[in-house]
């Protein structure tokens, strides 16, 4: 299976793209919310406007839409389908920091936990996020926070809890689901909602970033040359959390999911974690012949042991 690594690698370099539009646009009937009301907080200069694109790059069968150089980050609110749980996902797509895999990792989960009455919430974030930069490989960055990244999930899960009665949100069922890089970010807001990036602009700033619970798929940047990373400040107030990672998965290798495991697990964080044997790297949801296809029903049974969802 294609990694993320080669499709960024790919993107940089200018080739593996069929075409493009300016801006990623949700389907009819949704629209983009911008998280903040001007310029967004440590804003950089990007490579170049925004644009979406299709990659040549094949996972699972299907090609990949992509967003790059996002400097006015968004969300997309898609409604539950039929009977609405109360419950509320703030999605992060992967992408290395560096892109969004905004159908594969973004609305395709949106279609899933929608049809489980789930609101799903998608998060355009910025990339690139520094001081993440895959021109390179030697990955200076590799344990470092995703500063602008995070201060757009920390205000994401802000906005959603002022809005939740608007949305028909329970405030105290909203978590987060990331996969890769985003995995990483699910990860960090987890852990650093005492900590805000940002100085307080609005009435949002008033409410808690903390994540009621999380599930991180395939995450990176979780190991360092010295063991877990620092940047990710696991407490007993750390959500209850959901782990999935592949062994074979050569891109962010299972060491990531085991120390993030244990170090939730000595801070008496309730985690439930999921290894297979085969998956690679960035299986998302679309099905294969695999056992690992099968993670999103036990999430499923999950968000129903921890009291989020109910039959």
């Amino acid at each position: 299976m294609k990694s993320w690594i080669v499709i960024v690698c790919l993107l940089l370099a200018g080739g593996g793209v069929q075409a493009h539009a300016a801006v990623w646009q949700p389907t009819d009937g949704h629209t983009q919310i911008p998280l903040w009301p001007g310029t967004p907080p440590d804003a950089k200069p990007m490579p170049g406007p925004e644009y979406a694109e299709t990659s040549k790059s094949l996972l699972a069968g299907k090609p990949v839409m992509v967003v790059s150089n996002v400097s006015q980050p968004t969300m997309t609110v898609y409604a539950p389908k039929g009977k609405n749980t109360g419950a509320a996902i703030v999605v992060f797509p992967g992408g290395g920091f560096q892109i969004l895999a905004i159908d594969f990792e973004g609305t395709e989960v949106c279609d899933w936990l929608t049809s489980r009455g789930i609101t799903c919430v998608l998060l355009k974030y910025r990339v690139p996020s520094e001081p993440y930069n895959w021109h390179c490989d030697c990955r200076p960055h590799n344990d470092e926070t995703s500063v602008q990244a995070l201060e757009d999930a920390q205000r994401a899960m802000k906005l959603v809890r002022l809005h939740a009665a608007a949305w028909g949100i329970d405030p105290h069922k909203v978590g987060v689901l990331g996969f890769s890089a985003g995995g990483y970010l699910v990860a960090e807001v987890s852990t650093n909602f005492k900590r805000q990036l940002y100085r307080p602009i609005d009435a949002a700033d008033k409410e808690s970033s903390r994540p009621d619970f999380a599930v991180a798929v395939y995450p990176g940047h979780l190991t360092t040359l010295h063991g877990f990373n620092a940047n990710v400040p696991v407490s007993h107030e750390t959500p209850p959390t959901f782990l999935v990672q592949a062994e074979d998965d050569h891109v962010d290798g299972v060491d990531q999911a085991l120390v993030y495991y244990a170090a939730l697990k000595n801070a008496d964080v309730p985690v439930e974690m999921h290894l297979y044997a085969q998956g690679g790297h960035a299986f998302g949801l679309r099905p294969t012949q695999l056992p690992i296809t099968e993670w999103p029903k036990l999430v499923d049974t999950w968000l129903q042991t921890i009291g989020m969802v109910r039959d």
